[in-house]
């Protein structure tokens, strides 16, 4: 089921994504309350090119994993830790499907970082890796986009990562994948960047649901990304980042000037 949030011109609400996308017969079909329990069809039907997807969810936080492959931590100048390092990116730092991402004046390198994200379904703590799939939603795409400079000046990334739009998800939840082994794939104006699979993760989703919830309480809608491979670049206003995870789907973002 891909699970989407969208406006046709009145209030944000829920949707079923169905059909199919690229034959151009897709259609979203209004839900409520919300999906993060029992729903039910509201009626509203719509085809898919007439409306608009919105980040796929509100996360109260956007919890993320460093060098969690191993090209990436090595193409950063060091090898990949050997626990998880954690951070977090604020809820304001979260975008949609072809919102622009804006580049901050004060920052003269801003990169893509093209990643899979895990959807949190329920509240939980302390989940053991066994149980992890029990507390997942589904999964989208992500760009943890960064101010390298900024992240190279401070020592810690709170700033880097945190700005507002520096954090694109969508353009929905797919809630039937299998994460072990999907391609992920990242390109700037259509030329690949990266390109990588899942079954590289140095700390894969269970251990990491596992780790994180062990650290503090996930709440329903709350995204944990799960780190960037190798092949991360910078990107000018004016050009346009597409980040896809295999089974899920392509988020696109055009780069603005702020």
């Amino acid at each position: 089921m891909r699970i989407a949030r969208f406006t046709d011109g009145s209030e944000p609400g829920f949707g079923v994504v169905e059909g199919s996308v690229e034959e151009g017969t897709a259609e979203i079909a209004g839900i409520a309350p919300h999906p993060f329990g029992p729903f039910s069809f509201t009626g509203v039907r719509r085809p898919l090119g007439e409306v608009r997807l919105l980040a796929p969810v509100l996360p109260s936080k956007v919890l993320c994993v460093g060098k969690n492959y191993a090209d990436h931590a090595r193409e950063m100048g060091g090898e990949a830790p050997a626990r998880p390092v954690l951070f977090l990116k604020p809820s304001t730092s979260v975008a949609g499907p072809g919102d622009p991402i804006t580049l901050p004046p004060d920052s003269e390198r801003v990169d893509y970082e093209g990643e899979l994200a895990i959807v949190i379904g329920r509240l939980c703590r302390d989940v053991p890796p066994e149980r992890a799939f029990e507390v997942v939603l589904g999964y989208t795409c992500a760009n943890d986009v960064t101010a390298r400079d900024q992240q190279s000046a401070d020592g810690q990334w709170t700033r880097a990562k945190g700005h507002d739009t520096f954090c694109p998800i969508g353009p929905w939840i797919e809630t039937d994948l299998d994460p072990a082994d999907v391609a992920l794939r990242t390109t700037l104006d259509g030329e690949l960047r990266q390109n990588s699979r899942t079954k590289l993760l140095v700390h894969d989703v269970p251990a990491l649901i596992a780790y994180m919830s062990a650290a503090m309480t996930l709440l329903p809608g709350d995204v944990l990304l799960t780190g960037t491979p190798g092949g991360v670049g910078p990107m000018r206003a004016d050009q346009t980042v597409a980040v896809t995870v295999e089974g899920v789907g392509t988020l696109t973002n055009p780069v603005r000037a702020r």
